[in-house]
């Protein structure tokens, strides 16, 4: 069956670095685009940043410049490096994967399948 597992999070202080890892499995990794959201408490789910099967990417405008998606197609596994961390990402953090291109990366609605999330508290 498919499973993504998030790791990776935890306590920070801002202007900190952290770097997410998705470990999948179950699938043919390599055909999905895998994408990062985030919750924080009160809020609701938001797109984070995306990256296709050939590595292209696509970011929220709220981390541009700061967070790097990657991905190793050989291992089935996703990252997002954090950078100039701030309290306003605090948030739990999810993968997510979906079939096809760009078109409406950022609705959650067109992802099937997300990993359980993994916190990440960033101190002022």
């Amino acid at each position: 069956q498919v499973q993504l597992v998030e790791s990776g999070g935890g306590l920070v202080q801002t202007g900190d670095s952290l770097r997410l890892s998705c470990a999948a499995s179950g699938y043919s990794f390599s055909t999905y685009l895998m994408s990062w959201f985030r919750q924080a408490p009160g809020k609701e789910r938001e797109f984070v940043g995306g990256i296709s099967w050939s590595g292209g990417t696509y970011y929220a405008e709220s981390v541009k410049g700061r967070f790097t998606a990657s991905r190793d197609n050989a291992k089935n596994a996703v990252y997002l490096q954090m950078n100039s961390l701030k309290p306003e990402d605090t948030a739990v953090y999810y993968c997510a994967r979906r079939k096809g291109s760009w078109t409406s990366v950022v609705t959650i609605d067109s992802y099937d399948y997300w990993g359980q999330g993994t916190q990440v508290t960033v101190s002022s």
